[in-house]
């Protein structure tokens, strides 16, 4: 804690000691203030401005000290200066008071709060930044829920100050006058429970919920005018239709069918969507070919005096494929109908939030329901760059079509699926330049990690041009030449064939949103509230079309809520939750992260204490040949409690998630290193990092201590 975080905390709490320990308590009673207030009303009416400031003052101070004496000072500032002047002193003291609270409050507490809950409180953060007025308005009118606590839990929040103000002051003013009100019959009192008759609070928590009932009311009579625009059937031939059959879509349909909803699956290509055919399954397996022979080259490294790889790049390209063709009838047409599910090969496009028309091979159907989903999935970003739509390249989706390995490969894009495609086309043998137009690859990662993925590509002679801007495509004496930007001079690459992988963009067109109106983001996916509700309350969206995150675990994440609340949303709704999102790359040294790194708490002022394994020193990996790497954990600062982790090296995505466990479960390293890791693993790298973080932290004062008394007992 900052020395004015000390200064102020050590004022507050003599300030607090000083009140009780005088006694000053004795005065703000009922039985005092009625004793003593001829001689009050006396000094106000021979002073009335010189009263009105003293009980001002002293009403802003027992506020702002958190003291549980407003009540009172109501009844007395009623009891004196009437209803009228009264209700105003009352009124801006008290908004003063609880404004200076909240402002203590956040200095003081927040920064030590948002460390050690800091993952827990996105969400809450992210509504009260969007509706944090309204429910402090609401909070103010349920006299039961105590002001004092309102003052201090909306310190810890982002909250604006003149926001907490204004609210305040409107908020607190029926409460206000009711007390102030009271104050006028003073001497008819016994206590303050009198104040406040079971019909009064009644009255009151009334008026504190009245403006959550009316939230709802108004949200509902907003979403059946939308509704109402459309003719409604009078009967629904299903439950729901879930548009797009990749990760989100299949899981969706499957939930629906598990619970025996009637639900119809859309599909206009493939099943199983990009993961399955582009995405995901193909990369992996290719990953697999091309580390098979990254390993042969390796040969004398592992006690061999040569080993030699022959191979057709085509027949590698034929495994990807029969991998794709293993894999597929998980996601196929004969296993979603046996679970129950309707599934329809063809174009969907929703005509109004209750009817879906899709174009088969047969012809058009239309399909009525209660509920739709849309998990229209996301396609490669090609960037407008000149030249490049004439010249044409390869993606994600296309690379997949190739049979000969391209001698010269540009690999446009630093991200994940740059840097694995890449690590493959070099293994087999192309001489692959990879642009990336930010100063390194791998850029969401820590410097030291992208760093570590760099030096392998380069020692594979993979030529990484960071901080290079593609400008042009063209083609010039016979070659393709990729112009870039690289300090201020044009940089020429020549290219057989390039690669984008620049990101994806979500599927927004085409199948009726324009018509219904749903909105966009300004990432271009379909704009949800938490629950995955789109603008129509019975038209939800999940996976890579809603985002934020484009990750196949996460559309499964998501298609659980979609489908809940879809189907069960009139009874209870479901938040997504994206509190603990884990995700890796697949290079070598491979990558996988969950929670904040190093770069992401700086850049959100989280504070944190990092610990790190190099992987150098466990056995397995020396008896593995796979030393290159490290485990790296940020905690809350002298606390076990894991704010995030970073693993590089063999297995990375698998060692994760002991992490992401952990996180999701409030499981400290504590509890990490107490749990016994069989040897020799890799997974024993968590178990050693934990241990390394125990040693940091230990307690020092107590080891002397603990020296000193077995130098006693040795005599």
């Amino acid at each position: 804690m900052s020395r004015r975080r000390l200064l102020l905390a050590a004022l507050l709490l003599v300030s607090i000691a000083a009140f009780f320990a005088l006694d000053l308590g004795q005065y703000f009673n009922l039985e005092f203030f009625r004793g003593k207030q001829a001689a009050i009303e006396e000094f106000k009416r021979a002073n009335p401005l010189a009263a009105s400031f003293f009980f001002f003052g002293i009403y802003i101070a027992v506020t702002s000290l958190s003291l549980p004496f407003a009540a009172v000072m109501s009844l007395a500032v009623g009891a004196i200066f009437g209803l009228l002047w009264g209700t105003l002193i009352v009124s801006f003291a008290s908004s003063i008071g609880a404004t200076l609270a909240f402002l203590s409050s956040r200095f003081l507490f927040r920064e030590a709060v948002r460390n050690r809950f800091g993952n827990r409180l996105r969400a809450i953060d992210a509504g009260l930044e969007k509706e944090g007025a309204f429910y402090l308005f609401a909070l103010r009118l349920l006299p039961p829920f105590p002001y004092v606590v309102v003052n201090l839990l909306m310190g810890l929040t982002p909250v604006k100050t003149r926001t907490f103000y204004w609210v305040s002051q409107i908020g607190m003013l029926p409460a206000t006058i009711v007390y102030v009100n009271a104050g006028t019959q003073l001497a008819t009192l016994k206590s303050i429970s009198g104040i406040l008759s079971p019909a009064l609070i009644g009255s009151l928590v009334l008026l504190g919920v009245f403006p959550l009932v009316a939230r709802y009311v108004v949200e509902s009579v907003k979403a059946r005018r939308r509704l109402a625009k459309w003719p409604k059937p009078a009967k629904f031939e299903r439950n729901l239709v879930v548009i797009g059959a990749g990760s989100a879509g299949l899981v969706t349909a499957y939930i629906a069918a598990a619970v025996k909803a009637r639900v119809t699956l859309v599909e206009k290509h493939r099943m199983g969507g990009d993961c399955l055919n582009t995405g995901c399954v193909p990369s992996k397996a290719l990953i697999k070919s091309a580390r098979l022979v990254a390993q042969a080259k390796r040969a004398r490294e592992f006690g061999f005096k040569s080993m030699q790889v022959e191979f057709d790049f085509a027949d590698v390209m034929e495994r990807v494929q029969r991998v794709v063709r293993t894999v597929e009838p998980h996601d196929s047409v004969e296993r979603y109908t046996q679970l129950g599910v309707e599934c329809l090969q063809g174009e969907a496009k929703i005509t109004s939030p209750w009817t879906v028309h899709v174009k088969t091979a047969a012809g058009v159907r239309t399909l009525t329901t209660r509920a739709i989903v849309i998990a229209a999935g996301a396609r490669p970003f090609v960037p407008p760059i000149p030249g490049l739509a004439e010249i044409g390249c390869l993606t994600s989706d296309t690379v997949w079509n190739l049979r000969a390995l391209p001698p010269r490969l540009v690999v446009l894009g630093g991200g994940p699926v740059g840097c694995e495609l890449a690590q493959c086309f070099v293994r087999f043998g192309s001489r692959v330049t990879q642009v990336e137009m930010l100063p390194r690859i791998l850029i969401r990662e820590d410097a030291e990690i992208s760093e570590m993925v760099a030096r392998q590509f380069r020692e594979e002679r993979i030529d990484v041009r960071a901080d290079h801007k593609a400008v042009r495509v063209l083609r010039e004496g016979g070659q393709k030449l990729l112009l870039c930007e690289h300090g201020g001079k044009q940089v020429p690459i020549p290219f057989d064939e390039l690669l984008c992988a620049l990101g994806r963009v979500a599927n927004t067109e085409g199948y009726g949103l324009e018509e219904l109106g749903i909105e966009l983001t300004k990432t271009r996916t379909v704009e949800t509230d938490e629950t995955l509700q789109t603008l129509y309350p019975n038209i939800y969206a999940c996976g890579d079309v809603a985002g934020p995150y484009q990750f196949t675990h996460t559309a499964s994440h998501q298609a659980w809520y979609a489908a809940v609340n879809a189907l069960f949303g009139g009874v209870k709704k479901f938040r997504a939750d994206y509190s603990v999102i884990p995700w890796a790359t697949f290079t070598d040294p491979e990558v996988a992260r969950v929670g904040l790194n190093e770069t992401e708490a700086k850049e959100k002022n989280v504070a944190y204490d990092v610990t790190s394994y190099p992987l150098e020193d466990l056995d397995r990996a020396i008896a593995d040949g796979e030393t290159t790497g490290v485990v790296k954990v940020l905690t809350v600062p002298g606390r076990d409690r894991i704010l995030g982790a970073t693993i590089a090296g063999e297995h990375a995505a698998d060692l994760i998630v002991e992490f992401i466990t952990a996180m999701k479960h409030g499981i400290g390293l504590n509890k990490i290193l107490g749990t016994i890791h069989i040897y020799p693993t890799l997974a024993e790298a968590n178990k050693y990092a934990a241990g390394n973080w125990k040693r940091a932290h230990a307690p020092q004062g107590l080891l002397r201590w603990a020296e000193r008394f077995h130098a006693w007992r040795r005599g």
